[in-house]
């Protein structure tokens, strides 16, 4: 390849690419869609010998019609992409799917970033970037998505009338079933642990985006306005989750009758 792999990948020597000593199970497939053959490339040299099965597009429209004839675990996507960007990419998806899309964006573009989380991205990687850290992100987002973060069998939360089931990974608020993205699920499993109690934005970045918080990181904030869309307000009309200024977010009590 022509092109140098620091121009995407920081610190990565792909002959000292280490052997994970928890790989994740062979075959678990990723579809790369960005027009970029060499970066597709990089991509695959590195996950596939992590366990994972990449397959690539090239074209917006193709990496539509692939992502939803095809089981994959997760999609790594372009915002840049020729003919029908990311955008409209992630929006053709998610009329369709709730399959776990990690974006890629360029640097120091926060608007990029907060508007893929608002049409319904997952999580980003801003390029050019780590690989242990895009690789961080995947098998976080595959923990979110097959409920496995943790050792603690499948849990049940319940506030008002909206119910959360964690065997079957589902949500019902009120007589209708609410589906959500992994990491809205993950985000609302912790809001609704202990409804009335506040959780920090830095506690949610950390434990759902696998992640040190920043100040200026709005991520938590974009996953916070798509769960209020979904769950609508509650029967009195007031927020279910509410924000506590500069701290965070917390799931309201419902009011006894």
């Amino acid at each position: 390849m022509s092109t140098n792999e620091n121009e995407y990948f920081l610190n990565w020597k792909p002959q000292l690419s280490r052997q994970s000593e928890a790989r994740e199970k062979p075959g678990r497939r990723v579809l790369v869609i960005d027009d970029d053959l060499d970066l597709c490339e990089l991509l695959a040299q590195y996950l596939k010998p992590e366990g994972f099965l990449v397959e690539m597009s090239h074209k917006g429209d193709e990496g539509v019609e692939r992502a939803l004839a095809s089981e994959f675990a997760l999609i790594v996507l372009d915002v840049m992409l020729p003919g029908m960007k990311g955008y409209e990419v992630l929006q053709r998806i998610r009329v369709h799917s709730s399959v776990p899309v990690l974006m890629l964006t360029a640097r120091g573009d926060g608007d990029d970033r907060i508007l893929g989380l608002e049409i319904g991205a997952d999580d980003y990687v801003p390029k050019p970037f780590d690989p242990r850290e895009l690789l961080a992100r995947i098998r976080a987002l595959l923990r979110r998505s097959a409920g496995t973060a943790g050792a603690a069998p499948p849990e049940q939360f319940a506030a008002g009338d909206v119910a959360l089931d964690g065997a079957s990974r589902t949500v019902r608020c009120g007589d209708r079933t609410t589906e959500l993205t992994a990491v809205e699920f993950a985000l609302l499993t912790q809001l609704l642990k202990e409804p009335g109690r506040v959780v920090s934005r830095e506690e949610l970045v950390k434990q759902l985006l696998v992640r040190e918080f920043s100040p200026g990181d709005r991520s938590i904030d974009a996953h916070i306005s798509n769960l209020r869309r979904k769950l609508g307000p509650a029967s009195d009309g007031e927020e279910r989750i509410r924000e506590v200024r500069n701290v965070g977010y917390v799931f309201a009590k419902p009011r006894a009758v």
